[in-house]
């Protein structure tokens, strides 16, 4: 063995190897830590355009509420983006958000940019913006709402358990996957639902000053294309996030180009980060070969 006829050597190895592991591992966190630095100074003397950014599932708008609340108190932002990338999720977040859009526009412009998906409780959301940019492929529209139950009564039967349930109220099971569902119940749920999708109906016509009688035309839950949700007044104009921001500059005076800024930047894993630093050729030096082919997945 190596470590046996060359003890010294074989040390003076280690010592070197975690030399060089804590400087990489130092190293990266550096680069880590400001790559998720949040906003810095401006990259150009352009006036910028803050970009908030609605993404995945909303449950929960903590994220959005925070960073809207940061570009409307930043003086050298101009207006704002919300980039929306959702298709949808719980009510209430939807609405926190939509309330925060209505706030912003009493002292900011903010123009909506749909993404891929905007459906639901995403279109919710900005519903309230001076304005709605998407690409005429956008899945949005989808007003409506759902509520869904698995029954598991007739499975614990055939397994032989019988569920105990103890309760003070009579709807305080409500939903429960064990019995079947009472009419009385079933009737609590659907006066909650239709509730709720008159709420959702209401808030798209006041903040996108359609009639009422309309909005209830178009909210029975059906999805359409951002060139239909155009043609039906869902939205304003097709475009992408560039054509977005540079209307919101519009729309605050801004003549010219914007520059685009990000309330928090993205993160990436320390691994990725590691990689794409320059220590990132050092590893691709040392595992050259085989082993570089096992670290890509290839075998």
């Amino acid at each position: 063995m190596f470590s046996r006829r060359h003890p010294f050597l074989f040390f003076i190895l280690v010592l070197a190897g975690l030399g060089t592991f804590s400087t990489l591992f130092v190293s990266a966190m550096v680069a880590y830590t400001v790559h998720r630095s949040g906003l810095g100074k401006a990259d150009s003397d352009l006036p910028r355009v803050g970009i908030v950014e609605v993404s995945g599932v909303l449950s929960d708008a903590k994220d959005v509420l925070a960073d809207l609340k940061k570009m409307r108190e930043d003086e050298s932002i101009e207006a704002i983006v919300l980039r929306v990338d959702s298709p949808g999720g719980a009510v209430a977040p939807s609405q926190e958000v939509y309330r925060a859009v209505q706030q912003t526009t009493e002292t900011k412009k903010i123009v909506a940019s749909l993404g891929a998906v905007a459906a639901s409780g995403g279109y919710y959301a900005v519903a309230a913006s001076d304005g709605i940019v998407a690409s005429p492929g956008t899945i949005t529209g989808s007003i409506g709402v759902i509520m869904g139950f698995t029954n598991f009564r007739e499975l614990l039967e055939k397994i032989g358990l019988t569920p105990v349930v103890i309760k003070s109220g009579e709807f305080k099971d409500l939903g429960s996957p064990v019995r079947e569902m009472q009419p009385a119940e079933r009737e609590v749920l659907q006066r909650l639902s239709d509730q709720i999708h008159h709420q959702f109906i209401r808030d798209i016509a006041e903040g996108r000053a359609m009639d009422l009688s309309r909005v209830e035309a178009l909210a029975d839950g059906r999805i359409y294309t951002g060139e239909e949700a155009r043609a039906l007044g869902l939205v304003d104009r097709l475009g992408n996030l560039e054509d977005a921001a540079a209307w919101a500059g519009e729309l605050a005076g801004v003549q010219g180009p914007v520059e685009m800024v990000y309330a928090r930047e993205k993160r990436l894993s320390l691994i990725k980060t590691i990689m794409e630093s320059r220590w990132g050729e050092i590893f691709g030096l040392l595992f050259r070969g085989r082993p570089a082919a096992l670290m890509d997945g290839a075998y």
